[in-house]
C-alpha cells in the first residue's frame, strides 16, 4: 500500500516538472520572439531613414534655371524654322512629354502659365539668360558696320540688344547653320543660363557734338582707328573707346588729339569756331 503510494506520489511530481517546464519553455520562446522583432524593427529604422514628403514644384510659373529644364537641349522647345526674330511658342509636344500627368489634368496650375479662362496670354519673358559675345572671334567673320549702326542723325551706333538683336545675328546664324560641325543657330550659341543683363541699344557717343557717321565717311577711317578689340575680354570691355579729348589728352591713350594735330584736322589752336565739336548743353570744365 506505501510502495503503490510512493509511486503514485512520483508520477505526480513528474508530470507537475514536465508541465512547468513546458511552461518556462513557452515563456523563453514567446520572449525570445517578441526580442527577435523588436531588435529587427530597431535595425530597420536605423537603416531606412525617415522618409520626408518631397515639397511639390510650383507648376503655376516657367523658370529656364529648374535643373531638370537645363540639361534639355535648347532646340528640343525652340525650334527655328526662318529668321523671324522672335521665338515662336513650342506649343503643347515639349512639355507634355515630361509633364503627362500635369497635361492630363486641364485644372492643372500648369495650364495657367500660358491660358486664361478665355485666351492665350504672353509667355513669361526671359529673366534668367544672358547672352554671349565675343568681339575678337567676330571680326575674323566680318566687320563692326554688319552689326553697329550710326542713328540718330550718325551721333551715336547702334547696339544689338533685346529681341531686335536677332536682327543682326541671323545675318549668319541661321537655323541650320554649322561651323565646325557644330550648330551655330541654336540658342545656347548665344544664352546662357545667369543674371539678365540688360544693354541699351544705343552707345552714347562723347558729351561733345562727334558724329560717328560723319567721320566714317572722311577717308583713312574706321572703327579700328578708335577702338581696339582686347582678345578674351570681359563683357562691356572687350573694345576700348579714345577719350574725348584733344586740348588735355593724356599721354599714352588714344583720343582725339590723334588726328586733331592741326596738321591731319583743325586742332587745338584752332578755335575758330568751338561749336564744331562743343555745346553748352553737354561740355563742362
Amino acid at each position: 500500500m506505501k510502495l503503490r503510494s510512493a509511486k503514485t506520489l512520483l508520477a505526480v511530481t513528474g508530470r507537475k516538472r514536465r508541465a512547468e517546464a513546458a511552461v518556462l519553455l513557452a515563456v523563453c520562446l514567446v520572449f525570445g520572439y517578441m526580442f527577435y522583432v523588436f531588435q529587427g524593427s530597431a535595425a530597420a529604422n536605423e537603416l531606412t531613414p525617415e522618409l520626408v514628403p518631397e515639397s511639390q514644384p510650383n507648376y503655376s510659373k516657367f523658370n529656364h534655371n529648374e535643373p531638370q529644364h537645363t540639361r534639355l537641349p535648347c532646340l528640343l522647345c525652340h525650334q527655328r524654322n526662318d529668321n523671324s526674330p522672335t521665338p515662336k511658342r513650342s506649343g503643347h509636344m515639349p512639355c507634355a512629354g515630361c509633364h503627362v500627368q500635369q497635361f492630363a489634368d486641364n485644372t492643372s496650375p500648369l495650364c495657367t502659365i500660358c491660358h486664361t479662362a478665355t485666351g492665350v496670354k504672353p509667355f513669361p519673358p526671359l529673366r534668367s539668360f544672358n547672352a554671349m559675345f565675343n568681339h575678337g572671334r567676330h571680326l575674323r567673320q566680318t566687320g563692326c558696320a554688319t552689326c553697329h549702326k550710326p542713328t540718330r542723325r550718325g551721333v551715336a551706333l547702334s547696339i544689338p540688344s533685346g529681341a531686335s538683336a536677332h536682327r543682326s545675328c541671323f545675318q549668319c546664324h541661321g537655323p541650320q547653320t554649322e561651323t565646325g560641325g557644330r550648330n551655330i543657330g541654336s540658342c545656347s550659341t548665344c544664352h546662357q543660363p545667369g543674371r539678365l543683363v540688360r544693354t541699351s541699344e544705343n552707345a552714347k557717343a562723347y558729351g561733345v557734338n562727334f558724329s560717328h557717321q560723319e567721320h566714317l565717311r572722311r577717308g583713312g577711317i574706321n572703327c579700328a582707328s578708335c577702338h581696339t578689340v582686347l582678345a578674351g575680354g570681359v563683357r562691356g570691355r572687350q573694345v576700348t573707346s579714345p577719350a574725348a579729348s584733344m586740348h588735355f589728352a593724356p599721354a599714352g591713350k588714344a583720343s582725339c588729339a590723334a588726328c586733331h594735330n592741326s596738321k591731319r584736322a583743325f586742332g587745338i589752336s584752332d578755335f575758330a569756331n568751338c561749336r564744331r565739336c562743343h555745346e553748352g548743353k553737354t561740355f563742362k570744365f
